[in-house]
C-alpha cells in the first residue's frame, strides 16, 4: 500500500511478514501525522532474498530517503537491507513470544562495522517514524517546524498528565 497522494514517496516501511503490521502500523500512523509519504512492503530476507535485495539496491533511485524495517527472532531484514543500500535504515525489533524481542533487539543492534542500522526499542515503531522524520527534517524546514511543534505538544501533554498526581 502506498500513502502518497500528491508527492514523492520518501520512506519505505518493510517487514518480513504481514503478521508484523499490527506492531508496525504505528510507524504509518506517525508518518501520516507529519504528512510524510511512505510505501509498505513485505520483503522477507529469508523467503524473498532476491526481491528484498533488489528493492534495497534501487531504493534511492526510487526517490526513497529512509527505510524502516521490522523483524523478529534472528532479525536479519534490517541488516540485509542496510547491506544493499546507502540510505539510512532504522530497525524495529519485534517481540516474539519466546524471548519477548530481546533476541531481535540484539540482532539488529549488533550489526558489523560498516553496516549501520539505527535501532529503536522493541515494538516501538512510532519512534522509528519519528527518527525518520528527524532525518528528513535535516533538509526540510517545514517538517522541522512540525517536529518542533510536536515536541512542545508532548511536553504540554506530559505536564497536564502530571497535574493529576497527588
Amino acid at each position: 500500500m502506498v500513502r502518497a497522494p500528491s508527492k514523492a514517496v520518501r520512506v519505505a516501511i518493510i517487514m518480513g511478514s504481514s503478521s508484523d503490521w499490527p506492531k508496525l502500523s504505528a510507524a504509518g500512523k506517525t508518518l501520516d501525522e507529519f504528512a510524510i509519504s511512505y510505501v509498505v512492503k513485505v520483503l522477507s530476507a529469508h523467503r524473498m532474498p532476491d526481491e528484498m535485495a533488489e528493492f534495497a539496491k534501487t531504493a534511492d533511485a526510487q526517490g526513497l530517503q529512509v527505510i524502516i524495517t521490522a523483524a523478529g527472532g534472528a532479525a536479519h531484514l534490517p541488516g540485509m537491507v542496510a547491506s544493499h543500500t546507502q540510505l539510512p535504515v532504522i530497525g524495529v525489533p519485534i517481540a516474539l513470544k519466546e524471548l519477548k524481542g530481546l533476541d531481535s533487539l540484539l540482532s539488529i543492534a549488533q550489526m558489523p562495522a560498516g553496516v549501520p542500522v539505527a535501532t529503536v526499542g522493541i515494538d516501538n515503531a512510532k519512534n522509528a517514524a519519528l527518527l525518520a522524520a528527524r532525518i528528513l527534517a535535516l533538509s526540510d524546514s517545514k517538517l522541522s517546524a512540525k517536529l518542533k511543534a510536536y515536541k512542545i505538544k508532548i511536553k504540554k501533554d506530559a505536564i497536564h498528565r502530571g497535574k493529576g498526581i497527588k
